[in-house]
């Protein structure tokens, strides 16, 4: 029985960026990949495309989603400060090797949920402007949350990001595996639709087929965002891509 299944809807526009990306070493590790390519252009999709390999492979072989996230973040570092600013993704790692806990690690915006007991805890938080601005009383709305504090292709360091942002480059989450649970790694164009609208992320994930649920998931996000837009002004109709990977764990 297949475990894992992802999906993606390009939204209102035909271009897109996004990639997934799952590799399983022979011990049983498995690490779960998704990127949020920044732009619409085909050559930043093969980017991304290699990139969430490339960051799959070593997350599993190493059994750490921050040493495949952070191998691959480097190599990217070197060639933006040598050849200048490249392809650029939000990027979101999972790796679950046999009887250890869960691993996570995130730079950008994209994020991972873990459904369990009725509820989707939400693992990883977003490096963006809205988290370095909150929303107060005076400003409900905060920094922009579209405008992304670190991602993958970026030239600066952890040292850099957390000067600037108070944050570091990457960031990494570890979480222990009761009982059978469900991952889910998804791009701001799948969530931000859902949590606007005050959709129940554990229901839409918990379907017994996952490939239909992780599809309905990203139709229903784009839909969503389609008809926010249409009421707020008929003339300006926009979605933008969802990506999401949804994944069955077991301690």
């Amino acid at each position: 029985m297949r475990t894992y299944a992802t999906a993606q809807h390009t939204g209102t526009d035909p271009g897109q960026c996004d990639a997934t990306a799952v590799r399983t070493s022979p011990d049983g590790t498995r690490a779960y990949v998704l990127l949020d390519g920044l732009g619409r252009r085909e050559e930043t999709h093969l980017w991304a495309l290699g990139a969430a390999r490339q960051i799959a492979r070593t997350a599993a072989r190493r059994r750490d989603a921050e040493a495949g996230l952070r191998h691959v973040y480097d190599l990217c570092r070197d060639d933006a400060l040598h050849y200048g600013v490249g392809h650029k993704a939000a990027a979101v790692v999972a790796v679950k090797a046999p009887g250890e806990p869960l691993t996570v690690a995130w730079c950008g915006d994209s994020r991972a949920y873990l459904m369990e007991r009725g509820i989707a805890v939400r693992l990883s938080e977003d490096h963006n402007k809205r988290r370095v601005i909150p929303p107060t009383a005076t400003s409900p709305f905060g920094g922009n949350r579209n405008h992304i504090t670190s991602c993958l292709g970026s030239d600066r360091t952890d040292e850099d990001v957390r000067n600037r942002y108070r944050h570091p480059a990457i960031e990494t989450a570890t979480r222990e595996i009761t009982g059978p649970c469900r991952l889910l790694l998804a791009s701001d164009g799948t969530y931000e639709p859902h949590e606007d609208a005050r959709h129940c992320l554990f229901t839409e994930c918990d379907g017994d087929d996952l490939i239909h649920t992780v599809r309905n998931l990203v139709n229903l996000a784009v839909d969503t965002a389609v008809k926010t837009s249409r009421a707020l002004d008929p003339n300006q109709v926009y979605a933008d891509n969802a990506t999401a990977l949804l994944a069955d764990l077991a301690p």
